[in-house]
């Protein structure tokens, strides 16, 4: 969780430290890839209300694409939005088979590249089970905004206590589906290696507000641009190559 400082940076400071901050991501990239014989597959399923189509995932699947050096970021939708006709979401449960269809396929269309899960709120959930069939290589699974708190106000912590794949999460500190101090206890009892990236300020979406934006000295672009290349990092350290 970035600290907010309470006199905020001048605007030099804050252009010396961006430039500074994008080179050391630029070099660390082409580092790895230089170095990676393979580039990571990603297969990206969106939330709840929203689909593979909305501006959201677009905009995360380029920026996400684009810093994991991915052979490819598949998207998809699942079959409540693909009908055409707006239904509510079933249970997640109801949607592993047809995640896990995506995946296979994507596999066999890049086979030899490590596997990388990553999910919006419901989307993030349904990936963490798909992680857990045994019949995968999940190399790292990335959920962004996990909706840890049910509807009825239940911590749902079932399928997260199950995985053994390295886990981030990249939560918005104002997300009412999941309270940071509920998702630290929870991290503790997994039994995965995991880590959290804290949007400070960040909803549901990592939207942050404008007045603590002028409070912190930062901006909209700077904060997510944080946590794609913490999510590059994290990502990195655990893809297998074969």
């Amino acid at each position: 969780m970035a600290f907010c400082p309470s006199t905020p940076p001048s605007k030099r400071q804050r252009k010396n430290q961006n430039e500074r901050s994008t080179k050391q991501g630029t070099e660390k990239l082409e580092d790895r890839s230089s170095a990676s014989k393979t580039s990571p597959l990603v297969v990206f399923a969106h939330g709840a209300g929203a689909p593979s189509t909305s501006e959201w995932m677009i905009r995360w699947k380029k920026m996400l694409g684009e810093s994991l050096v991915a052979v490819e970021v598949i998207t998809f939708d699942y079959p409540y939005i693909s009908s055409g006709q707006r239904k509510a979401p079933p249970k997640a449960e109801k949607l592993v088979d047809h995640h896990m269809s995506i995946v296979k396929s994507a596999i066999e269309k890049h086979p030899g590249h490590p596997l990388i899960l990553i999910g919006k709120s419901m989307g993030s959930r349904v990936s963490c089970m798909v992680a857990s069939a045994e019949d995968i290589s999940v190399s790292a699974i990335i959920c962004l905004g996990y909706p840890l708190k049910g509807t009825n106000g239940s911590i749902r912590d079932e399928t997260l206590l199950k995985l053994r794949v390295p886990t981030m999460f990249v939560q918005g500190s104002k997300d009412s589906l999941c309270p940071l101090d509920k998702l630290q206890v929870t991290c503790k009892k997994m039994k995965c290696i995991n880590i959290t990236h804290v949007v400070d300020g960040g909803d549901h979406s990592f939207k942050i507000g404008k007045k603590f934006l002028e409070l912190s000295g930062s901006n909209q672009e700077e904060a997510e641009r944080k946590a794609v290349m913490a999510i590059v990092e994290f990502a990195y350290r655990y893809i297998k190559e074969d």
